[in-house]
């Protein structure tokens, strides 16, 4: 079994090949069959010893050539496609699932575009209802389901790309259309500014605990993920070559923000190298100087990894304290992002500071839309004035004074 999703999976005893799924309850049996592996999931052990006792190695075809209802194809999807995610990722598409599932039973075939325009009209409906604002969950309303659009879309995709539903998928179209998102607006969203200056997030340091500044100024120097920097292993730090490498990464429960383990690999798979500064490396020696026995994180509390809930309280803290209107840990990965455009003046230089392969997710995270137009705008009136001042002065050249004449 690929060894990224061994955890999320138990052997059962008296089942050899079938594996049974930590978190769902779901089964996963396994086959080999003339040098090829085959895999599927079920809901229960009888399903899934008696698939693996029949599989002949043929693409499963659904009866009367129906298509795979969307549960069908979110199941396989998470036993095939799950592994290469982050946990973080896994657990953000099971939530936006939750919608989903009023039309889960159907099978992929009827799901139209008049699906989702029901579906929406449905939820849009509900969020903006009195019932929802009974529940005490109204000041947290949603303001749109763009997410569970793009998830949709995002299945479907890969359902069209399987191999293992490549018979039944190969004449669909996607159902979303342009007008769907139009629909799924409730209203409009609060605008937060995460891209923190560089004056803002000193105030921000300079309000935190020793421990807690030293890895807010170690994220925002390597513009890293808050997970990442909590991660960071010593071994991986060579103070001769001044080089960091960014490669493990802490993985916390979404429910109560506790370390669970540290990942082998950051959330896009590829380690990156930092250039130790000069501020950094007062840092990392300054920590090093701390190093509990036993424990090779450069950042930790007597030895025990960080959790992001106590990360999280400290960071607020210091938000509410210093005033700075901007929240999150994420802030200062944004701000870096920001100030490597401004210093760098590409995209390449954004991309080289925070680890981006996609030039897309680079724009988002630096983009200076409102002080980019500023500058600009203020450059180009200080160029009409030299033109005015030039034309000015060439015409009165061109005047003979009175006495002269």
């Amino acid at each position: 079994m690929n060894k990224k999703r061994e955890y999320m999976y138990e052997k059962l005893k008296h089942h050899p090949g079938i594996f049974k799924h930590k978190k769902t309850g779901h089964y996963m049996a396994r086959k080999k069959i003339r040098g090829n592996q085959y895999s599927s999931t079920f809901k229960n052990v009888r399903q899934a010893v008696f698939w693996k006792n029949t599989f002949n190695g043929q693409r499963c075809v659904n009866e009367n050539n129906k298509c795979s209802t969307l549960e069908e194809v979110w199941d396989v999807m998470q036993t095939l496609h799950f592994p290469t995610l982050a946990l973080s990722t896994q657990q953000v598409w099971l939530r936006r699932y939750e919608l989903l599932k009023d039309i889960e039973s159907l099978p992929m075939d009827e799901i139209t575009s008049t699906t989702i325009n029901k579906w929406l009209e449905k939820w849009v409906t509900y969020y903006q209802s009195d019932e929802w604002k009974i529940t005490g969950k109204g000041k947290h309303a949603r303001c749109n389901l763009y997410n569970e659009l793009n998830l949709f879309t995002t299945i479907f995709n890969w359902y069209k790309n399987e191999d293992e539903f490549e018979e039944e998928s190969k004449n669909l179209q996607s159902p979303i259309r342009r007008r769907h998102k139009k629909l799924a607006f409730i209203k409009e969203p609060p605008k937060k500014d995460k891209k923190i200056p560089v004056e803002d997030a000193f105030k921000f340091f300079s309000a935190l605990k020793p421990l807690y500044r030293d890895l807010a100024m170690t994220q925002f120097y390597c513009a890293g993920r808050i997970g990442e920097i909590a991660g960071i292993q010593i071994k991986n730090i060579d103070i001769e070559r001044r080089t960091l490498l960014i490669k493990e990464t802490c993985s916390w429960c979404q429910s109560n923000k506790t370390f669970i383990k540290l990942n082998p690999f950051p959330k896009n798979k590829e380690p990156r190298i930092v250039y130790i500064t000069d501020e950094l490396l007062e840092i990392i020696e300054k920590r090093i100087k701390m190093r509990w026995p036993g424990c090779d994180f450069l950042f930790h509390v007597e030895g025990s990894p960080l959790n992001y809930g106590t990360i999280q309280l400290n960071y607020r803290g210091a938000q509410r304290k210093t005033g700075i209107k901007y929240s999150g840990t994420h802030i200062l990965r944004h701000g870096m992002g920001t100030l490597a455009r401004q210093v760098g003046g590409s995209l390449d230089a954004v991309m080289a500071i925070t680890g981006h392969k996609d030039i897309k997710l680079a724009d988002h995270y630096s983009r200076i839309d409102g002080s980019l137009q500023k500058e600009t705008s203020i450059k180009i009136m200080e160029h009409i004035k030299d033109l005015k001042a030039k034309e000015s002065a060439e015409n009165f050249e061109n005047v003979l004074a009175l006495p002269k004449v």
